[in-house]
């Protein structure tokens, strides 16, 4: 996990493992176009570091991708990204 840092902008330090939790639609495709976006902005992204959870009606995922944050700027250009998507419902 981010460690704290004393500057104003953030309160985390680089590098950290982040763990950023996507939720979206089961049935638009929605787990696939995520992993791409988070793939896009991590070069080095494994797999394993996805868990993907359905609601339980099975109407909505959640997908929990933990990341290796290297800055803020990557972070608020991933979250951006993903929340513009259509498909994505919520970014924590």
């Amino acid at each position: 996990m981010c460690a704290m840092n004393e500057q104003k902008d953030t309160l985390l330090e680089f590098p950290c493992d982040f763990p950023l939790k996507v939720m979206g639609k089961a049935d638009s495709g929605f787990e696939a176009r995520a992993l791409q976006t988070v793939r896009r902005h991590v070069d080095d992204f494994k797999d394993e570091n996805m868990r993907v959870v359905a609601s339980g009606k099975g109407n909505y995922l959640s997908a929990t991708f933990v990341i290796r944050a290297t800055s803020k700027a990557q972070l608020d250009a991933l979250y951006r990204e993903l929340t513009a998507a259509d498909d994505v419902l919520m970014v924590l």
